[in-house]
């Protein structure tokens, strides 16, 4: 094909790439219609194929440093547009979707945060009443000796290494919720065991702390991250009995769409609390731990209280 022939036939998809790309100088690619999307793909893909053959035919060098501008420019556009609409796609998901999520399944959170609560509640009666209860708990007598009994106060050994504390934390935090949200496929039960286990050993080591006389100091340490740490194991459960109950109670679905449609709401929260259980990790490895007035970290406790529930309860509503 000749020079001439090959630049009249394409020049018009050449032409329709820079009015494209103008427009885009004075927008952005979400503002574009689908179809100009989709268009702007496809000549894309057709000039660089143009630019290749105007390279292997040794055409005209002028003609190759135009296509190749061209596509360079192109190139840019697009790409930097697919970038800023992935990061657009993160602000909106925490912004909108996760708090949004958060209100519609409210109730399996609920449902989560009775669970702990109760066999907390009754394992902080029982190993105060009768300390051997607490190994119910699972808590080993050898570790009750070297800690409680003996008045350590073993939290105070994060301020030897708070990052690395911090890091472990968010790691361990991490491994619990998404235990909390796995053990959901168990038909709901295994979240349901993971919920009432760890509230039985919180419900415990505080009990023995009180027993020991340095409970409010404990308790103290726990406010300053508890809030954050304890919603996300709450919504975490929460994911977890949701997709159970797709399992057990699918209701007018059929099974399949009913696990497509809950999981999809499930792995919003999972992916939701990820971030807050990073802060959570932070605070309790360099505020909790430190010796600071405790009036301090039950402040820390109300602000991320009001932050978090305003956000959860207000965020994203129309």
């Amino acid at each position: 094909m000749s020079s001439d022939r090959f630049i009249r036939e394409r020049k018009g998809a050449w032409q329709r790439l820079e009015d494209l790309l103008s427009l885009l100088d004075r927008s952005s690619l979400r503002r574009l219609h689908r179809e100009e999307v989709r268009e702007l793909g496809r000549i894309y893909r057709r000039t660089a194929s143009d630019l290749a053959i105007a390279r292997a035919e040794s055409r005209d060098p002028r003609l190759v440093n135009y296509l190749n501008s061209l596509v360079i420019r192109a190139h840019g556009r697009i790409y930097r547009a697919d970038a800023s609409e992935g990061r657009h796609r993160i602000l909106r998901f925490y912004a909108r979707d996760f708090p949004r999520t958060f209100r519609r399944t409210w109730r399996y959170t609920a449902l989560a945060f009775a669970v702990f609560m109760i066999f907390g509640a009754v394992a902080f009666l029982g190993t105060w009443r009768d300390v051997e209860f607490s190994e119910l708990a699972g808590i080993d007598t050898s570790w009750r000796a070297s800690n409680t009994d003996a008045g350590e106060r073993w939290w105070k050994t994060l301020n030897k290494a708070n990052q690395i504390g911090a890091s472990a934390i968010m790691v361990n935090n991490i491994q619990v919720m998404f235990k909390a949200f796995a053990a959901g496929a168990l038909f709901g039960v295994g979240t349901l065991y993971v919920l009432a286990y760890n509230g039985a050993l919180v419900g415990s080591v505080l009990a023995l702390t009180y027993r020991a006389g340095y409970g409010n100091e404990l308790l103290t340490f726990m406010s300053g991250h508890g809030v954050i740490e304890l919603s996300c194991i709450f919504i975490m459960g929460g994911a977890g009995l949701l997709y159970g109950a797709a399992i057990i109670l699918p209701g007018d679905l059929s099974r399949v769409d009913a696990l497509r449609l809950r999981g999809r709401e499930a792995i919003k929260l999972v992916a939701g609390c990820v971030p807050l259980l990073v802060v959570a990790g932070i605070i309790e490895g360099f505020i909790s731990p430190a010796p600071i007035p405790p009036a301090i970290k039950l402040g820390v406790a109300a602000v991320t209280f009001i932050a978090l529930y305003s956000y959860l309860i207000l965020a994203g509503r129309e």
